[in-house]
């Protein structure tokens, strides 16, 4: 791909999260890494008679709009789109999409998880795979789908970046980041599992051939140009579609020894390793290896992350109550200190819906006292995260044989003061909080990088942390009273 000018490279950056989508521009220079919002809309999934799906038209059409405004303020020179993993769309033979695509929460995956791992069991899967066991994965999503009219005029899957990718350019492909969350992708080649594949009786015809972050992808169609205002020869180029390992391309670290935790609707709580770790003892402790941005492996493990207050808020705003965040962190702060701790990844708080009630039920099935109000679910949630981080980045270090010296807390969770400063004293590590579009950064920097403006992750990650705005939070006090927080919830579990 030749170079671009640094004084007119503006990059839009497609990023699709779990409840907002955005269309971001932008510009990279030597000391200028400048971003700004063309258009935000939600990404809402729907309940339909057979089961929970994305609205996956509405999100193209958003995307579509983004653009348009995109184009408005100028020159754009490529587009790049990330997305969450493990959600799919399959295509019938004249490429048409079947159906609306599920959404990763949809109750049908539990049983189709066990129907998998009776044919195939956890230790084969993990060898190929190294990927943690959630129900979600799109190993088991697939073994739902296999019995409908649908799977049986599928022709081609594709993750949903590589969806959008596709109706932008015409090009069918899948992008490794993505693909690597899928259960079916090699961990230690970084190719397709055709072996995998063959096991689980899936046809490998299915899969498309493999892109790497950086390659071209294809240009726009007529049609898009024309409703955009875009160029057709406008590139589109490929970026870590999977939004996490874009974000974890656009970690501010300087040194060795960084542990990270995107976080968000998730926290995504790591290690960038050079290759996976796929002993029994990491499967058994349920840690994944995803692919990252040159061949890097992102070694981590899903934490359920602010989906817990996302959810009590939604529950709140229902019954009337007013649940905005400044006051609701206010409240925690004033709350006594671990009256009520919870496990974030216990599968009654997966599904949408009640979250206050499914934590009252959790604490009183642990014996302990329910909150009296929203800041002492507030405070439960946040506290319960930092324990969970901690747990998960030492539990990380060890599996890794690593000594960690920082905490990375990047995503949207990074503007939260107490769960950045709770996360530092839990862990006894410094924590450095932002930027909190880092997904969006990394796109954009991806996209920069293929057109010959900026270097390799060393240098991408020096860019952030010279021009964006970050906070450092030091620990405060030792450990004792997050061990003890600790002991409690495992004692009570």
């Amino acid at each position: 791909m030749p170079a671009t000018s640094r004084h007119d490279a503006a990059f839009a950056a497609v990023d699709l999260g779990a409840t907002s989508g955005r269309v971001i521009t932008g510009r990279v220079g030597p000391d200028e890494l400048v971003l700004t919002e063309a258009h935000r809309f939600a990404t809402t999934p729907v309940h339909l008679p057979d089961g929970l799906r994305w609205d996956v038209l509405a999100l193209y059409q958003g995307m579509l709009d983004g653009l348009r405004v995109a184009a408005r303020g100028g020159p754009v020179t490529s587009v790049g789109i990330d997305t969450w993993a493990v959600d799919y769309g399959l295509l019938d033979a004249d490429g048409s999409l079947l159906g609306l695509p599920f959404h990763y929460r949809d109750a049908r995956n539990a049983a189709a998880a066990e129907a998998v791992l009776a044919r195939c069991d956890a230790q084969e899967l993990y060898g190929v795979g190294g990927l943690q066991h959630l129900p979600f994965n799109t190993v088991f999503q697939l073994e739902a789908h296999r019995s409908t009219a649908q799977w049986s005029a599928a022709r081609t899957l594709l993750m949903m970046p590589d969806l959008l990718v596709y109706w932008l350019t015409g090009t069918v492909g899948a992008e490794v980041t993505n693909a690597s969350t899928t259960g079916l992708f090699d961990a230690r080649t970084g190719e397709w599992s055709d072996a995998l594949m063959g096991r689980l009786g899936l046809e490998r015809s299915l899969f498309p051939a493999l892109r790497e972050p950086g390659v071209p992808a294809g240009t726009l169609l007529p049609h898009v140009a024309e409703f955009t205002g875009l160029p057709a020869d406008t590139p589109v180029t490929t970026v870590a579609s999977h939004d996490t390992a874009s974000a974890v391309a656009a970690v501010p670290a300087t040194g060795p020894g960084f542990a990270y935790v995107s976080c968000g609707t998730w926290s995504l709580a790591g290690l960038e390793l050079d290759t996976p770790v796929l002993t029994e003892e990491s499967r058994a402790a349920n840690f994944t290896n995803e692919r990252g941005v040159d061949g890097t492996v992102r070694f981590l493990r899903n934490i359920m992350g602010m989906w817990l207050l996302e959810e009590c808020r939604r529950s709140w705003e229902r019954d009337g109550m007013a649940a905005g965040l400044a006051s609701l962190f206010s409240d925690a702060a004033r709350v006594r200190p671990f009256a009520a701790v919870i496990d974030p990844d216990d599968p009654v708080f997966l599904a949408p819906g009640d979250m206050p009630s499914r934590i009252d039920a959790a604490l009183v099935r642990t014996g302990q006292q329910v909150p009296d109000g929203p800041g002492g679910y507030v405070r439960c949630v946040l506290e319960s995260l930092a324990l969970a981080h901690r747990r998960t980045l030492r539990r990380a270090a060890g599996l890794a044989a690593r000594e960690l010296t920082r905490v990375h807390l990047v995503g949207g969770g990074s503007r939260n003061e107490l769960l950045c400063q709770w996360t530092a004293d839990a862990t006894g590590l410094p924590v450095t909080a932002g930027p909190t579009e880092a997904t969006a950064l990394g796109n954009v920097l991806l996209q920069a990088r293929a057109h010959g403006l900026v270097g390799g992750l060393t240098e991408m990650r020096g860019l952030v942390a010279r021009t964006q705005e970050l906070r450092h939070y030091a620990p405060r006090g030792n450990t004792a009273a997050w061990d003890r927080a600790e002991d409690r919830l495992t004692a009570r579990g």
